[in-house]
């Protein structure tokens, strides 16, 4: 299963698709949101990360379009 692959410890050898990497770094940075809009190329990144939101300590929201989106992650830039 994807989620059990996206928690293995850093610098673990996975083999993923590439939006799955995407969440993979997500993880290893340390994001605290993630924010993205239904029917983008990136979904699967959302898709990837919200079943282990709440294990993780990461907010994750789908936003009903890119500005909405946009806004979500703009204002948890200015909350730091």
């Amino acid at each position: 299963m994807v989620s059990e692959l996206l928690l293995r410890p850093p610098g673990s050898r996975v083999v993923l698709l590439g939006n799955e990497a995407i969440a993979r770094g997500v993880i290893e940075s340390g994001i605290g949101v993630v924010s993205g809009y239904p029917g983008t190329p990136s979904s699967e990144v959302i898709a990837s990360l919200a079943p282990l939101a709440s294990k993780l300590g990461i907010y994750v929201e789908w936003a009903v379009n890119e500005k909405v989106g946009f806004e979500i992650a703009l204002g948890a830039a200015f909350a730091g």
